[in-house]
């Protein structure tokens, strides 16, 4: 039959079911046409009759009708602007075959809400970098906190990091400014937390987190720069406990007692960092990566004349 054509599957398809492989190439199939197409054996995979929810192998061969009005429908993608492409773009700080690395600003959400239309999320089309599908989102970091933002360029690679952040397997590091100073030097802080509107407050009630923290540096008991390494994966969960222990972040609109203190010469802006991720069990070998804090944090801590060294 004229128009007829024979994709092979590629490696990025392994596992996927036939009807999503069809939604994915041909978002303008519907599913009555193409569960017609099912039933007068239309489409074939190697040959054969074949059911919708078939898992492909790499390799196969899918015999496909004539189907470009529905190839070249949209499935409501959206082009990003020139601008927008651009801005994403200048955030990539690593990037290999699996994953994409980047630095996320102060501000920018990583997904839509109420009221937020400009995102990580609606802007990965320009990620793409040679691949037909764009980067996956595996995780999220607050809008207000800057740092390292992990993408998955394959759906291997999402599911293994995605299993991997959900039970907490990725050693995370923070920098964190801070009103105060803890009165360790280093040490664990262990509070339950309960999500309370938009909220984690303590509560014994709550789910257990624990997040190690060390002060790299401080002016007297003034401010201090501290680490912070989650070791649970609550909501808001280093926010929450540097405030437990009477060192809230500044710039925290959430979590600084009653009312959130403004510093003259301090930005006022959320002073927490993802600055480090180890993936190194991932990759079997050592891989670790680090994003520079913004350049409000930096100047924020050279006027303060607090220093870290890179770790």
């Amino acid at each position: 039959m004229s128009g007829v054509e024979i994709k092979k599957v590629k490696d990025v398809d392994d596992g996927m079911r036939l009807n999503r492989w069809f939604l994915k190439y041909y978002p303008g199939l519907s599913l009555g046409r193409f569960q017609k197409l099912l039933r007068t054996k239309q489409i074939k995979v190697d040959g054969k009759k074949a059911e919708a929810s078939l898992k492909l192998c790499v390799g196969q061969e899918i015999r496909v009708p004539p189907l470009d009005n529905e190839a070249n429908a949209s499935a409501g993608t959206k082009g990003i602007s020139a601008k927008d492409a651009a801005y994403i773009q200048a955030m990539v700080i690593y990037k290999d075959e699996n994953i994409i690395a980047l630095n996320k600003p102060s501000g920018l959400a990583v997904q839509g809400g109420t009221n937020t239309t400009r995102h990580v999320d609606g802007m990965l089309e320009a990620l793409c970098f040679g691949k037909e599908e764009k980067p996956k989102l595996v995780h999220r970091i607050d809008k207000d906190t800057s740092g390292i933002l992990i993408l998955a360029r394959n759906r291997k690679t999402a599911d293994m990091l995605t299993k991997a952040f959900r039970e907490h397997n990725l050693q995370k590091t923070y920098l964190a400014l801070v009103s105060g100073c803890p009165k360790q030097q280093n040490g664990e802080i262990k509070a339950a937390l309960e999500k309370v509107g938009e909220k984690s407050i303590i509560s014994k009630e709550g789910k257990s987190a624990v997040t190690e923290f060390e002060v790299l540096d401080n002016a007297s008991d003034k401010f201090a720069l501290v680490a912070a390494a989650p070791l649970t994966g609550r909501t808001h969960q280093i926010r929450a406990h540097l405030e437990y222990i009477g060192c809230p972040i500044i710039g925290d609109d959430k979590y600084f007692g009653k009312t959130r203190q403004k510093f003259a010469n301090i930005s006022d802006k959320l002073h927490l960092h993802a600055y480090k991720i180890d993936l190194s069990d991932l990759y079997q070998k050592k891989m670790v990566i680090t994003a520079p804090v913004p350049a409000y944090f930096q100047a924020d801590l050279d006027a303060l004349g607090l220093h870290f060294k890179e770790f």
